[in-house]
């Protein structure tokens, strides 16, 4: 195929969002940055005194039910009174109430009554997924929204979105900002016009597969232009956009036109309508162009959404490609499960188990209508494969009814479910043991379709368009590309019915009810009592992952443990439980000496002389720096990862390390701003260390001598020393850019220690 796909390898100036020029009438770089969409929207919200270090101020906040309890526990903490902004909190994750008892309907009353309480909007589950209800309900042109899931992306109808971990919706919820250095902006180029069969799916993961690995747009923001945008209906143009999270960039903005103004009348909000295009000239960063017309129906094979191939060459290169898909399984697994994928080949042809269209990516009105049309008079058959569908919302549910898409999928004995995440994060239509799915979903992570290594099961799940999806569900199971079959897709005119949510949607109005009791079910916790970061610090090694990703996945299991999120202490027990089981009792144990040294001096010294391990560790800290001081020396654990934290905003990826007696994380790099940003709202260290040999390995210890000055004074380099058979070694750590409020949140010991230290002022 031909590459449809480029990346230009430096920054340019385009002539009213169309055409690369070199000639800019003596307009500088800096003074064309200003003329992207990203800057104007930056700079509407941003409340510092320049544009370098922005601190912005969002619009409004979504949460989903395996969030907001713990923002809302974070903010009561530290202060809340009242929703200082429209805060909407959905329940689409947490919605099989079978799950953990009580736990997850519990969640659901609490969230009601905190939106009562302190003034929100609360969607009750089965009404529609967080992003749908984002995308109908708070979008606007020029607007940003902030939300705490990781595909916060609404770009595409002109408003700047961004998911990040909880700490980040607090500081909204307490009236402070989002503090960040000003981003680069890499023009998406858009030309040409997608071929018959071609979904949104596929542009999005042509797109992944050609930016992710070289870390194109990480951390950046992708602003989409160019004539091909005119070419994509709004629905299309959303399934593109909620999938740029994959790319690792932070956030999204498209170019606007009559496409979108239709979408907001629709939804009957005309007057979040307006024009978005560059200025006459502007500047970006990089270039990235994407030739639409090239595009073919592209699957990602497990296990990651940059794992990509055209279905073409998956059905040419059938053996290969299922070999690579089984050699990732095996770094990721090694021998804990037996991977195989080469059992799948039935006749020549790749026959898979199960098909899946759902959620944020895959449940909107015009990804459900091509299946429905490509599904219409055919039939799954009665064999192992099954497919289900989930619209994004009820009101699109509601309009699929009454264009008779549903009667094509039932007649056709596909599944139709409710408004639902469940199959995006491991919590619904967990597959067969070693069973493969095809899903228009978000993620194809290790686990992430709900099977359990540490049980001996494997299944896995490659990402796929609804359309390719349909296509093979037509034939029984078979891969099969939508752009091989001989039906007709029609166009659908959608009617938005807001009265589905006037029925049942609790909008507060902004009104708080500070008499208004929070109903806390018994699985609902408060955080733990946190220390300060002290002079001197004291970590033992507790894992050490050399894997070259570790999603947020693996360092807290989805699924089922999402049940209890509710509940620091008791979610902390999955921690790392599928990557590496020993984990949570190694932390444990280490907890257990700082719980004794916050108590007193002589009980730590007394633990101490009990343990060789930690005497031995010690005695040869205290041979290099004298005896060590207990009252200003912590005791905790840290990991080792190459690059953690790719995938999911949830900030349990860090808060459990924090509870179980985390200090800091070591890593060659960050895979996202999120998961870095979660370990420093928890006053965890988020150190890097150069790629290379390790001075440590695991079950180390390291002791890093005034660690609490070298946070006050803004070290470049932090001297760490690396304790083993008696022999101690130094070596060299750094904190990377830190703001000013970061700094100070690691020296409270986190977020909550923070603001109870603002209050008291």
């Amino acid at each position: 195929m031909v590459d449809a796909v480029k990346v230009n390898g430096g920054g340019v100036f385009i002539r009213n969002g169309r055409e690369v020029v070199k000639e800019t009438a003596g307009l500088s770089k800096e003074e064309a940055k200003k003329g992207t969409i990203a800057y104007g929207i930056l700079e509407k919200h941003n409340s510092a005194p320049d544009m370098a270090n922005l601190k912005v101020k969002f619009d409004c906040i979504t949460s989903h039910d395996i969030t907001y309890v713990g923002i809302i526990q974070t903010a009561r903490a530290s202060g809340l009174e009242k929703f200082p902004i429209p805060y909407v909190l959905t329940n689409c994750h947490n919605s099989l109430c079978a799950v953990g008892g009580t736990i997850n309907e519990d969640d659901h009353v609490f969230g009601l009554s905190a939106a009562k309480k302190y003034g929100g909007i609360y969607v009750p589950p089965h009404q529609a997924v967080i992003h749908q209800y984002a995308r109908e309900m708070l979008a606007g042109c020029g607007k940003m929204i902030l939300g705490s899931d990781s595909h916060t992306r609404y770009g595409a109808l002109g408003t700047m979105a961004m998911g990040e971990g909880g700490g980040e919706l607090v500081k909204q919820l307490l009236e402070q900002t989002y503090d960040i250095a000003y981003p680069e902006v890499v023009a998406i180029y858009l030309d040409g016009e997608p071929a018959f069969g071609v979904g949104p799916q596929d542009v999005a993961l042509a797109l992944i597969g050609n930016l992710f690995k070289d870390g194109t747009v990480k951390n950046k923001v992708m602003e989409f232009i160019g004539p091909g945008v005119a070419k994509l209906s709004a629905d299309f143009r959303i399934g593109i956009d909620v999938m740029t999270t994959e790319t690792t960039c932070l956030s999204s903005i498209w170019e606007t036109d009559e496409s979108i103004r239709e979408f907001y009348e629709i939804h009957g909000r005309e007057a979040e309508y307006k024009e978005l295009k560059p200025a006459e000239t502007a500047y970006y960063d990089e270039l990235v162009t994407v030739d639409l017309s090239a595009i073919k129906p592209m699957i990602a094979m497990p296990f990651h959404p940059s794992n990509t191939y055209t279905i073409e060459e998956v059905n040419a290169n059938l053996s290969d490609v299922l070999a690579e898909a089984e050699k990732r399984a095996k770094v990721s697994f090694g021998d804990k499960v037996d991977f195989d994928l080469h059992g799948k080949i039935v006749d020549g042809k790749l026959l898979v188990d199960q098909g899946i269209i759902a959620g944020c990516a895959g449940g909107g009105f015009e990804n459900l209508c091509a299946a429905a049309d490509i599904l219409k008079g055919a039939d799954i058959g009665s064999n192992a494969f099954t497919m289900s569908v989930y619209p994004a919302s009820m009101p699109i549910y509601a309009e699929l009814v009454k264009n008779g898409a549903m009667s094509s999928f039932i007649e056709a004995g596909v599944v139709v479910k409710t408004c639902f995440c469940g199959p995006c994060f491991g919590a619904g239509d967990t597959p067969s043991n070693n069973a493969l799915s095809i899903r228009h979903s978000t993620r194809n992570f290790p686990n992430r379709e709900g099977s359990k290594v540490q049980q001996g099961q494997i299944s896995s799940v490659a990402l796929m368009d609804a359309r390719s999806i349909a296509a093979t569900a037509a034939n029984k199971g078979i891969l099969t590309p939508a752009t091989d079959m001989d039906v007709e897709i029609g166009k659908y005119k959608y009617f938005f019915d807001k009265g589905i949510y006037d029925k049942r949607v609790y909008d507060s109005k902004g009104e708080a009810k500070a008499d208004e009791k929070l109903i806390l079910g018994p699985n609902i916790k408060d955080w733990p009592e946190m220390v300060a970061l002290t002079d001197n610090l004291l970590l033992k090694v507790v894992s050490e992952i050399h894997d070259p990703v570790t999603t947020t996945d693996e360092l807290i299991p989805s699924g089922e443990t999402s049940s209890y999120r509710s509940n620091p202490l008791g979610l902390a027990e999955f921690t790392l439980s599928r990557k590496d089981p020993d984990y949570v009792g190694r932390a444990k144990e280490v907890r257990s000496y700082e719980e004794a040294r916050e108590d007193g001096v002589s009980a730590l010294e007394k633990m101490i002389e009990a343990s060789a391990e930690v005497q031995a560790a010690v005695k040869t800290v205290s041979g290099k720096f004298g005896e060590i001081k207990w009252e200003n020396t912590g005791i905790g654990s840290t990991i080792f990862a190459v690059k953690p934290g790719d995938g999911s905003a949830r900030e349990q990826a860090a808060s459990c390390q924090k509870v179980l007696g985390g200090w800091a994380n070591i890593a060659n790099e960050y895979a996202t701003k999120r998961y870095r940003s979660n370990l420093i709202n928890w006053g965890m260290l988020p150190f890097v260390i150069k790629k290379g040999d390790l001075p440590f390995k695991n079950l180390d210890y390291i002791f890093i001598p005034e660690i609490k000055k070298a946070v006050e004074e803004k070290a470049e380099e932090i001297k760490a020393y690396a304790v083993k058979d008696s022999s101690i070694e130094e070596f060299t750590l750094t904190l990377g850019s830190l703001t000013d409020d970061e700094r100070k949140i690691i020296l409270a010991g986190c977020l909550i220690n923070y603001n109870k230290v603002r209050n008291c002022r």
